[in-house]
């Protein structure tokens, strides 16, 4: 399962409060990817994955916009 999160716009800390709302609602091994706009959001995501076992799977730039890619910590469905 994928879902997408558009906090563009937002500040700290509001992106990583909605993502972890969003996760929340995901099964484990799902990922979720975000778009921010707010810089301190190369930071805040990497320190939220370290801090809740969630995987940062990937992080980029595309001009203004940073986008991460999570997947949520948990047994993954594929996974016995």
């Amino acid at each position: 399962m994928r879902e997408t999160l558009d906090v563009k716009g937002l500040m700290c800390p509001l992106p990583v409060l909605k993502a972890r709302k969003a996760l929340q609602r995901l099964p484990a091994g799902a990922t979720l990817d975000i778009e921010a706009t707010d810089p301190a959001a190369a930071i805040d995501f990497p320190h939220f994955c370290t801090e809740s076992g969630h995987e940062l799977v990937a992080q980029s730039r595309d001009g203004d916009v940073l986008c991460f890619t999570i997947r949520k910590a948990g047994s993954r469905p594929d996974k016995a």
